[in-house]
């Protein structure tokens, strides 16, 4: 498998799809919420046998690193049809996952500039898959939120989804009193399965807690400027 760098330039983050998840672990232009979403759970076998292609066509191998890509706003260059029309075409990776296209990626970019990201999860331990999580990104200019996205893990049929509560957020400030009407907003739109790991009551509970979390450790990033 080819172990092909990464890049970073002028504050967008690409790879090629056929880069093993190893390299980009190893990669020092990797984004710091990437390499700790690929760490953990994932094992350097699994990483080095992974593509980054192969991760996104079956997103529930590398969950958590699918939602920090759809919460950092990731897009992916597919071709375009019929072969040979004006070259590839840049997609936004929740499309891509919708239309399962995700193996059809030639080059993933994400754009850093700008954007404030937190992470939050509940599990067993920490070096278990999330029972439920949340990976916020917001986009803050003068006090005001441009740009908000949440993607939470364990709380849909799917292993991972974008909340639409989050664009409560934009064209206000954030603060406590939205970040927790959005946790709010969030326990009605999600659709949890119980299993033995936590009822579908629970799910929903934490869900609201880690969005919370998450969005409390983006509010911090941005007091400290």
């Amino acid at each position: 498998m080819k172990t092909t760098k990464s890049d970073q330039v002028q504050g967008v983050w690409s790879v090629e799809g056929d880069a093993s998840l190893q390299s980009v672990f190893e990669s020092p232009t990797c984004p710091p919420l990437l390499r700790q979403t690929l760490a953990g759970v994932l094992s350097w076998q699994t990483r080095s046998a992974t593509s980054v292609r192969s991760a996104l066509g079956a997103s529930r191998l590398a969950s958590q690193w699918v939602a920090a890509l759809l919460a950092l706003g990731a897009t992916g260059a597919v071709a375009r049809a019929p072969e040979g029309d004006a070259g590839p075409e840049e997609v936004p990776l929740e499309a891509l996952l919708e239309n399962r296209i995700g193996e059809e990626v030639k080059v993933l970019r994400v754009r850093l500039a700008g954007k404030y990201w937190g992470e939050d999860r509940v599990a067993r331990t920490p070096v278990d898959e999330p029972i439920v999580s949340t990976i916020a990104a917001v986009e803050i200019e003068d006090g005001v939120v441009h740009q908000s996205r949440l993607a939470l893990t364990g709380v849909w049929s799917e292993p991972v989804r974008l909340a639409e509560a989050a664009a409560r957020l934009v064209g206000g400030p954030l603060d406590k009193n939205c970040i927790r009407k959005v946790a709010q907003a969030v326990t009605k739109e999600v659709a949890p399965e119980g299993d033995f790991l936590g009822s579908e009551e629970y799910r929903r509970a934490m869900a609201a807690v880690t969005t919370r979390r998450a969005l409390e450790r983006c509010l911090r990033q941005d007091e400290r400027g």
